[in-house]
């Protein structure tokens, strides 16, 4: 399994993101992610224990982070660019399934298991 330090840095060299990266846990997904939307994480990770579904959730609300964090719009687009690169590379390298956006959407709302 890839250190997710290299899978970060493969992901920022293949994108070209400069910007600020948020750690990946939930107090540097609490910190980056804009006041008001705290509540709705707060929600969600209310409904979640452990495993796929907590995986991403993380994913989620790390890519949201990055994208509150960026000073502009285009580095907001480049930023979603590199989140879903690094949570694809961490997937693969942790042998484990990609979800498309609907999919986690539905995943944190209960609709998937």
């Amino acid at each position: 399994m890839a250190a997710w330090s290299d899978i970060v840095q493969e992901a920022r060299e293949a994108v070209g993101f400069g910007g600020q990266v948020v750690p990946r846990n939930l107090e540097g997904i609490r910190a980056a992610v804009r006041p008001d939307r705290l509540p709705d994480l707060d929600a969600e990770l209310a409904t979640l224990s452990e495993g796929s579904a907590f995986e991403a959730f993380l994913d989620h609300w790390w890519t949201q982070a990055l994208v509150d964090a960026a000073p502009d719009v285009d580095a907001q687009a480049l930023a979603i660019d590199f989140a879903d690169l690094a949570t694809a590379l961490r997937a693969k390298s942790t042998d484990g399934g990609t979800l498309t956006q609907a999919e986690v959407e539905d995943m944190l709302r209960g609709k998937a298991s």
